[in-house]
């Protein structure tokens, strides 16, 4: 059966991540291997009896780049993988994404700069005179370059998880262009949207801190819940760390308040699991 354009359209975009010197394309060689790994997980071997039986696990080597196959022609498995399975489209695309984050992370960790003296020195004031300053000026700079490391870690799980889940659960993420959700005051300008499931629009959050901003952004995450009302959406917020501080519990009280649910920890993967 011959993809469809939407299916041919979903494999390019799930190929690519972003753009310039920054862009990563995955080879034929890397997607005919998540096609072995799908086929593996779906137990679909007898359908693809050239594929290798014994390919490495997608988590079972650090060096992420040897994860190819090659010899074989990735638009014939693809065709027949989406035809075999009505799942196996979105399944490919989530596999892809996952695989191209950890990809780029990767890169960070070969490439990211060992700061300079100009970004750290001040911040030597605080502890100098505690320690000799040739350990200040070590724990600094090592310090800032692990957190730069643990920010950038933070930043591409973000962007990686909240499609994924919004995928698994059967609904999907919407841009603000194309959301049904309005912004209050504001009928032209749409709401994005971590995954819309029949008249449920979801929050996706990996936890709510008390550092979380108070300058505006805040305020826009607090008007969601009313903003999906307004719509006829039933808000949901699912926070995989429930860990208690006064921004979890404010913005809980508005969910709820607009007639929204809210799901923490062990509630929140329970929910995901039976929606």
């Amino acid at each position: 059966m011959a993809l469809s354009l939407s299916q041919r359209s979903l494999i390019e975009k799930a190929r690519v991540l972003g753009a310039g010197s920054d862009e990563f394309v995955l080879t034929d060689e890397v997607c005919t291997y998540l096609i072995a790994v799908i086929v593996s997980d779906l137990g679909l071997c007898d359908l693809f009896p050239e594929l290798p039986n014994n390919i490495p696990g997608f988590f079972s080597t650090g060096d992420i780049d040897s994860l190819t196959l090659e010899g074989l022609s990735f638009a014939v498995l693809v065709e027949r993988l989406f035809g075999s399975d009505t799942n196996a489209d979105t399944y490919f695309a989530c596999l892809a994404n996952l695989h191209k984050r950890r990809l780029k992370y990767q890169r960070i960790l070969r490439t990211q700069p060992i700061p300079t003296i100009e970004q750290v020195g001040p911040r030597g004031l605080l502890q100098f005179g505690s320690l000799s300053p040739n350990a200040v000026g070590a724990l600094l700079f090592w310090r800032k370059w692990l957190y730069d490391i643990d920010n950038r870690a933070a930043q591409e799980t973000g962007y990686l998880f909240e499609p994924i889940i919004a995928f698994a659960i059967g609904g999907a993420p919407v841009s603000a262009k194309q959301s049904p959700i309005k912004r209050e005051g504001k009928a032209s300008k749409g709401r994005q949207v971590d995954c819309i499931r029949d008249r449920r629009a979801y929050e996706f959050k990996m936890r709510v801190t008390i550092a979380a901003s108070g300058q505006g952004r805040w305020g826009e995450e607090l008007q969601f819940p009313k903003e999906c009302r307004l719509a006829n959406f039933v808000p949901v917020l699912v926070v995989l760390d429930a860990t208690a501080n006064p921004k979890l519990a404010e913005l809980s009280r508005v969910f709820i308040a607009e007639g929204g649910e809210v799901y923490a920890g062990d509630d929140a993967w329970t929910h995901l699991e039976r929606v």
